[in-house]
This record gives structure tokens, C-alpha cells and sequence, in this order.
């Protein structure tokens, strides 16, 4: 890494409150495909579980799906609505951490990965703050399609979309889902209760540990919040090391 990116990066570690890096890698390493059992929040958990088949890789089923949505996918009114192409998700499909997101932005509209604006950005550096990359993660969102002027996704809209969210998590069987901003922890957990109110907590979601945590939208809007998401990023990096190889 070149020493002003090097440099950049440290910078934005110590605004978190990260007083040193881990060299050790055992932590990153994923032990088995067990999802995780940990026991959390009575309230954060969800519907039923919904058997995957096994028939398929996870690389394969993730296709299928992105498929079966299409590349001009017409289920609610956003296709007539300015957007561009869809955007499915992106990363690992083995992933044990996987953020949710609400919808694509301009930026993500024209390239048609989630994430790449300033906020997917600010993401990136979050994900790198504790030792993985934007390889080793899944990010989607809870709509695929932008909404115009990037307002919130409304009810109908996220009707017709969070069922392809929901066949991406049974897909991934990610230990950990980290919910980005109020919109994506109301939608996985089904609840009106405001960000700040939920953040700093832990729900079960199906068989992962749901985390939700301010978007990084809201971090550029308000940098002091900064560390609450370092302070849950840091909570992520436990439970993952909870499984991680001696």
C-alpha cells in the first residue's frame, strides 16, 4: 500500500478509536459452515427459518437467484422510475460478516455494485478497520433497484424486493449481519424502533447475530458517531474470533 494511502488509513483508524492492529489472521479464518447459536435479544428474532437446498454451491445458488430476479426486473414500480440496472450484491458468497444496506445510490446505480459512492467508500475503511476486505465480506442491499432521488424505499417496494434479500442471507449463512442505518435493521427485524435505539445491541436473525449500526451516510453527515460503529465493529470482530481457529 503506497505510504499517503498507508497514511490516510491510520488517520482515519485513530478518528474510530483504534489504538493498534492485530497481525495474528486465526480470527479470520472461517472453522466450518455451522451457522453461529449464539443467544440474543428475544425481540430481534424473525420469521421462520427456510431450508436452502443443498443441491447447489453457494456460487451457483447466488447466480440462480441473481437470475431469477433478471437483469430488468419489472416486480415493482422503481424500473419505471429512472433506475438504471440492478444491483445484487457483491463479495463473498461463503461470507461470515455480511452487510445490509437500503438501496443503491447514483453511484451504485451507474455501476451496478453496492457500495462504490463516498458512503461505500467510508465502508470499505470501516471493513479494512478490522482486518478483512471488501473480498471477504457480502454486501447487498434491502432493495435492488434505485429509488428516485434516493429517497426510502416504500412499503409496496420492499415488499416485492425482501424476499431476494432473505434467499441471499439462506444462500450465505453469514455468522454475522451487520444492519446498516435505520431502514435495513427495521426491515430484518421488523420493528419501528428508531437507530438509536437499537444500535449497540445484538438480535438473533434466523441463525446469524444481527448487529445494526449507523450508515455510513450518516457518518459523513456526522463524523462524531464514528466510534458507536467502531464500538460495534468491534463487537463483529468478537464474535467472529468466537469461531476462529486456535
Amino acid at each position: 500500500m503506497p505510504r499517503d494511502a498507508l497514511k490516510q488509513h491510520l488517520e482515519f483508524f485513530g478518528e474510530l478509536g483504534v489504538n493498534g492492529l492485530r497481525r495474528d489472521p486465526a480470527w479470520r479464518t472461517r472453522v466450518d459452515s455451522s451457522p453461529a447459536q449464539a443467544g440474543h435479544d428475544e425481540e430481534g428474532s424473525a420469521e421462520v427459518h427456510t431450508v436452502v437446498p443443498v443441491y447447489l454451491s453457494q456460487p451457483d445458488a447466488l447466480g440462480a437467484l441473481k437470475a431469477d430476479i433478471g437483469p430488468d426486473c419489472s416486480r415493482c414500480k422503481l424500473h419505471a422510475q429512472g433506475r438504471r440496472q440492478v444491483v445484487f450484491g457483491v463479495g463473498n458468497p461463503d461470507a461470515d460478516l455480511m452487510f445490509v444496506g437500503e438501496g443503491p445510490g447514483a453511484d451504485e446505480d451507474i455501476q451496478g455494485e453496492p457500495f462504490v459512492g463516498r458512503a461505500g467508500q467510508l465502508l470499505t475503511k470501516i471493513i479494512e478497520a478490522i482486518e478483512l476486505t471488501r473480498g471477504d465480506v457480502y454486501i447487498a442491499n434491502v432493495v435492488k433497484c434505485r429509488p428516485p432521488n434516493n429517497r426510502n424505499p416504500e412499503p409496496d417496494e420492499v415488499e416485492q424486493c425482501e424476499p431476494f434479500l432473505f434467499r441471499q442471507i439462506e444462500i450465505i449463512r453469514p455468522r454475522v449481519i451487520v444492519a446498516l442505518g435505520k431502514f435495513a435493521a427495521q426491515c430484518l427485524l421488523k420493528t419501528d424502533a428508531p437507530i438509536t435505539r437499537i444500535r449497540g445491541r445484538e438480535f438473533t436473525y434466523r441463525d446469524a447475530v444481527l448487529i445494526p449500526t449507523y450508515h455510513p451516510a450518516y457518518l459523513l453527515r456526522n463524523p462524531s458517531a464514528k466510534r458507536d460503529v467502531w464500538e460495534d465493529m468491534k463487537r463483529v470482530r468478537a464474535i467472529l474470533t468466537q469461531g476462529a481457529k486456535e
